[in-house]
Parts: structure tokens; C-alpha cells; sequence
């Protein structure tokens, strides 16, 4: 059956979130520890929590993915300022985790329009992947309005915490395959388009992991940078057919493995829509915000931001 819009971006979403809860036990573990732990697929327990993670937590992947989609939902429109606001607010509650390089540009106290430029220019790195982790809902919600407007507002949101314009590329890319999965279409045959609207000083970076014959394997550096990991999600996609499958090759991978999953969650969702999504991990998934009130969603109330965000 083909997956209607709302079905896909359901998918994108709740599927982005559910591959940052599986993946998030067996970060910065070995190859294949996910399938050597659950070696049949469909067998169960796979939200086994682990490495400070409750069974089905989600991590700050999809915490800060949370926030974005809720600044959208209450102020109407991309409001950059607010964006910044809800994820200091969230980091100074001191989640379980957060990205060195995003923890470092929220607690600076620089102003938001700058904070992440000045720490980009003290430091010289900024090219993680923690801009691309929190992109589903924001993919979701720009899709309808064509690849330049999403593609920008990729670049805005990612530049609050990344100044490395690779992260900015590398988020605007996800939001353009992101766009032609939700109508129908197979992201993959769409990358020499979105390439072609990569920033020039950047493409033949993104032309490499993106190309049909890359494998992780070939990578030349962690995961945890911004196009390895989005060129890990897009072999995961390309590899599989299927989310379920997708999401455990992405995990085997080992390394960041929540975000390469949450993003490989993402892409695998919107292709394959929600029903692909396995209940038995849905039904386990919890989303916590620290700073805003002891919050916990559950699959339901993300399904509803998700139809708020127009999916």
C-alpha cells in the first residue's frame, strides 16, 4: 500500500524519534552490537535502555527536535529568536545529554544571532552532526512550501548552534529528501537535484557520501561529523527495504548510533510511512524535556505536533 503524505511525515517524525531511543544504548559501541544483541528481526525487547537510558528514552536528538516543532506550532512561523530561547532553557536543566560544540554556544551568553558564529570562529569546529539530529519536524513543516524555502530554513535553524556552514549544507539537504519522500517520490533518484543546490564550496564534499557506490566503510572521518552521518543514513535507506531493516543497519554501524539512527528514522519513515514503524517500539517511546515542567510525550502527543506541523 502507498503511504499518504500524512502517513510519511507520521513516519518521518515518530520514525526519527523511535531510532534515537534504539540507538541510543549501544552509542559509541562496537560494529554490529545491535544484531548481535537482537539477531532476529521482529523478536522483541529491542528498547532495551542501557547506558544511562530508560527503556525507550529518547535522547536530546529528539528533545531538541521536540522544542523546534513546538516554537513553530505556538509562535506561526520560523521565529529564530524563540528557537534559541527554548533550547538554552532546555539545556540549563541539564539533560542526560547534550552535544559538546551545542552545549558550548548555548551556555556562552552570547546573543542567538551570534553565539554560534563566535564559537565557530574561537574554536574552528562546527560541522557536527547536532543540527541534522533535531530536523524532522522542521522538514516536515517546510515541505509544502518547495526545496528553496525548506533548504533555507534548514541553513537558519542549523546556523543557531553550528557555525560551520558544512552543517548548515548537510541539514538542508535532509529537509529537501525529506520533502520529495512525503510526496511520494524516491529521494534518492532526487540527490543530483538537491546537490546541485548545495552551497558550491560544500557539494563536492556532499557528491562524495551521497554517491550510490559510498559505504560507511569509505568514511574518513566519525560519524558524529555532519555528512558522514548523513551519508551513513542514506546507505542504511539505499540498503534496506524496509524501516525496520533501515533503522538496524544504521545502529550496526556503531559509533553515534542514536543520531545516525534518528536520522536514518527519519528518511525510512517518510519513504515507508508510520505503518512501517514497528508498534512494539512506538508503544515503548518516551520523549522527556528537561527545563519545561517535568513533560514526558508519549507516540501520541508527537503524532499530534506532527499534524500540527501540517503533516
Amino acid at each position: 500500500m502507498n503511504p499518504s503524505r500524512s502517513e510519511r511525515a507520521l513516519g518521518a517524525v515518530i520514525g526519527s524519534a523511535v531510532g534515537d531511543a534504539l540507538g541510543a544504548p549501544f552509542e559509541f559501541g562496537p560494529e554490529g552490537a545491535f544484531s548481535a544483541r537482537f539477531p532476529r528481526p521482529g523478536q522483541g525487547g529491542e528498547m532495551c535502555g542501557g547506558g544511562g537510558w530508560d527503556p525507550g528514552e529518547a535522547t536530546d536528538d529528539t528533545q531538541m527536535a521536540v522544542l523546534v516543532a513546538e516554537s513553530l506550532l505556538e509562535r506561526g512561523r520560523l521565529d529564530l529568536p524563540d528557537v534559541f530561547w527554548r533550547f538554552r532553557r532546555w539545556a540549563a536543566a541539564d539533560p542526560k545529554d547534550i552535544g559538546l560544540q551545542t552545549e558550548a554556544v548555548l551556555s556562552s551568553g552570547d546573543p542567538w544571532d551570534t553565539a554560534a558564529a563566535l564559537h565557530f570562529r574561537a574554536n574552528g569546529r562546527g560541522a557536527g552532526n547536532g543540527a541534522l539530529m533535531r530536523a524532522a519536524p522542521s522538514a516536515v513543516h517546510f515541505a509544502p512550501l518547495g526545496r528553496d524555502t525548506t533548504m533555507d530554513a534548514a541553513r537558519r535553524l542549523a546556523a543557531l548552534t553550528h557555525g560551520d556552514r558544512a552543517a548548515w549544507e548537510g541539514t538542508a539537504v535532509f529537509h529537501e529528501l525529506v520533502r520529495v519522500a512525503l510526496a511520494g517520490d524516491d529521494p534518492l533518484t532526487a540527490l543530483p537535484g538537491t546537490l546541485h543546490a548545495v552551497h558550491p564550496d560544500h557539494r563536492a564534499r556532499y557528491a562524495t557520501v551521497l554517491a550510490a557506490d559510498w559505504h560507511p566503510g569509505l568514511a574518513t572521518e566519525f560519524n558524529g561529523a555532519v555528512w558522514p552521518c548523513l551519508g551513513s543514513a542514506l546507505w542504511a535507506l539505499r540498503t534496506t527495504s524496509s524501516y525496520e531493516d533501515a533503522v538496524r543497519a544504521a545502529i550496526d554501524l556503531g559509533g553515534d548510533t542514536d543520531t545516525v539512527a534518528a536520522v536514518t528514522g527519519a528518511l525510512a519513515g517518510a519513504v515507508h510511512g508510520i505503518a512501517a514503524v514497528p508498534t512494539r517500539w512506538t508503544d515503548a517511546l518516551r520523549v522527556p524535556l528537561p527545563g519545561f515542567g517535568g513533560r514526558v510525550l508519549r507516540t501520541s502527543e508527537l503524532a499530534v505536533l506532527t499534524r500540527g506541523l501540517g503533516g
